[in-house]
């Protein structure tokens, strides 16, 4: 029985899995865990640390200021997403695939990004701002809370904008139009009928805007000024306990998993009370329009994608303007271009060396876990499918810190290496593998793998000669989506970098903060670029726009 337990091929990547699981991810939390409750003079356990965090009038500021920013994200992103996927989903929208690519390029641009190009556009010196100012008009400050809602707002919208258009597609018409034949109006037919029955995906789409919104350290540090949150907290503690027990960045940290799972545990509870099924078999048919009315539904639709993707506009343009220094001298050129090639060329190939690498193995590790959470249905693989979530809710800060707690001696002693921020970029971006690749596989039927094995090939030749072709518009999807978000990680890898191992993000980062918006623009630009050509790629072998991106 051992034997074939240990000759068993899939037995093996299981054990392999959950050994990954274990080092790279349970265990740098558990650790950060263990270290918040220590007492940083006797070394004891001490609740210390979470009291103070949960009395002192300062930290308790910042936890209201992490869930206002958190809430009003959430609900920015709701107001946008939703309309727009009503929109788009009811009625016939020239250029709908030209609005999801806008979307899902605004998406994928680090949120800090749009923070400096808001800045551009709407800061003291900012060019709108200048306009208003000629005309004797005060513009609201985009510093404080006011801006970062509004960053995360046009930022995590397509989240909520690419689930609810897909539930809104598959609600079964006769529902609404049983509802229409009682007499309901317009209004309550939308109310009481149709979002109640796309409420588990928009509300998925919501939590997930709120937990990234808590979770982003980027767009608060820029345009936050005296607006503290948990993220730039945990971040200003850690890099002031330098040298001693980092308790209060730990403790905070803690704190944030804990609000972010609430949220997760509180989004479940809610629609776990209700029904929301429904036959599929008679589809919502787009409407043309027309008309007023018309010109309003593409004008709404257009102009929420505008505003989404100014930010990117704003980068692009500032890219290529003429600058002396670090000063912006007037008119168009390539000086900022000819100045990261010359000071920061290492900082490019960085960025995509960790990347590429971290892509390959949430390639090869994403097709294979995927397989087990798809075909095992044993325990093992509902843990492994469950704690695959755990990088959702997580923020990057807290990663970086259980990284730092844990692969600081030796065998172990990353700190100060790449191979550090190859395994972060990994353990954090594993989860869009492993879905883009479940959801494929899904599709697939278990008897054509049976097949193979009846004929002789073993497990392993079957997985790899029949399974992974039939995988690859998944495997091809994850990989970009991984390898897209790889490039733009910040606030883990800030933590993290040396001299040696500075990516683009935290170049960006530094460059806006010391007032070199040429390098960050250019840099930024060549990000997005990226991106983009992923984007697109994603788009092309994917079999569903949506799945790949919110699968």
């Amino acid at each position: 029985m051992s034997q074939r337990v240990r000759l068993d091929f899939w037995s093996v990547i299981m054990g392999l899995s959950l050994t990954v699981i274990g080092l790279i991810l349970i265990g740098p939390l558990l650790r950060a865990l263990i270290m918040g409750l220590m007492d940083p003079d006797s070394s004891s356990i001490s609740f210390a640390g979470y009291v103070k965090l949960l009395t002192h009038r300062y930290y308790l500021g910042a936890i209201g200021n992490t869930l206002l920013v958190g809430v009003g994200g959430m609900i920015g992103a709701c107001l946008l997403g939703v309309p727009l996927a009503y929109c788009t989903a009811r009625y016939v929208v020239k250029g709908r695939n030209l609005i999801t690519t806008l979307a899902v390029l605004a998406l994928v641009s680090p949120p800090f990004i749009g923070a400096y190009s808001w800045i551009m556009v709407l800061g003291k010196n900012g060019w709108l701002t200048n306009q208003f100012k000629n005309v004797g008009v005060e513009l609201p400050s985009i510093y404080g809370a006011g801006g970062i809602i509004l960053v995360f707002s046009l930022k995590f919208f397509p989240f909520v904008y690419l689930m609810t258009e897909g539930a809104l597609r598959n609600i079964n018409r006769s529902l609404e139009e049983a509802a229409e034949n009682l007499g309901c109006s317009s209004w309550q037919r939308l109310t009481r009928v149709t979002l109640p029955l796309v409420l588990p995906a928009t509300s998925s789409g919501a939590i997930l805007c709120f937990v990234l919104s808590i979770a982003d350290f980027g767009t608060p540090s820029i345009i936050g000024r005296d607006f503290s949150t948990l993220s730039t907290l945990a971040y200003n503690q850690y890099t002031s306990e330098m040298g001693g027990t980092p308790t209060m960045a730990v403790s905070i940290s803690m704190l944030m998993i804990v609000i972010s799972m609430l949220a997760v545990l509180l989004q479940r509870h809610l629609i776990s009370k209700r029904r929301y099924a429904s036959a599929l078999t008679t589809k919502h048919l787009q409407r043309p329009i027309a008309g007023a009315y018309g010109f309003a539904v593409h004008l709404g639709c257009y102009g929420i994608v505008a505003l989404a993707t100014l930010p990117i506009a704003v980068v692009i343009y500032t890219s290529f303007l003429q600058t002396n220094g670090p000063v912006f001298s007037g008119g168009f050129g390539l000086n900022s271009y000819a100045r990261v090639i010359t000071e920061v060329p290492d900082v490019i190939l960085n960025t995509f060396r960790f990347a590429l690498a971290a892509t390959v193995l949430i390639t090869a590790a994403g097709a294979l876990m995927s397989y087990l959470i798809v075909r095992q249905e044993t325990r093992l693989a509902g843990f492994l499918d469950a704690v695959l979530m755990v990088p959702y809710v997580v923020p990057g800060v807290v990663m970086a810190i259980g990284f730092l707690l844990t692969f600081n001696r030796p065998p172990f002693d990353l700190v100060g290496t790449g191979a550090i921020i190859v395994l972060i970029m990994f353990i954090r971006r594993l989860p869009y593998g492993v879905r883009a690749t479940s959801s494929v596989l899904r599709q697939i039927k278990p008897s054509i793998e049976e097949a193979a094995i009846s004929l002789g090939a073993s497990p392993a030749k079957a997985f790899l000669k029949v399974t992974i072709p039939l995988m690859l518009p998944g495997i091809i999807a994850g990989a970009m989506m991984s390898f897209i978000t790889a490039i733009n990680e910040l606030s883990s890898t800030l933590l993290l970098y040396t001299a040696q191992t500075t990516t683009m993000p935290v170049k960006v980062y530094i460059a806006v903060l010391d007032g070199e918006f040429g390098i960050a623009a250019a840099l930024s630009t060549i990000l997005l670029a990226s991106s983009g050509v992923c984007v697109y790629g994603v788009l092309r072998f994917s079999q569903s726009k949506e799945g790949a991106f919110v699968s």
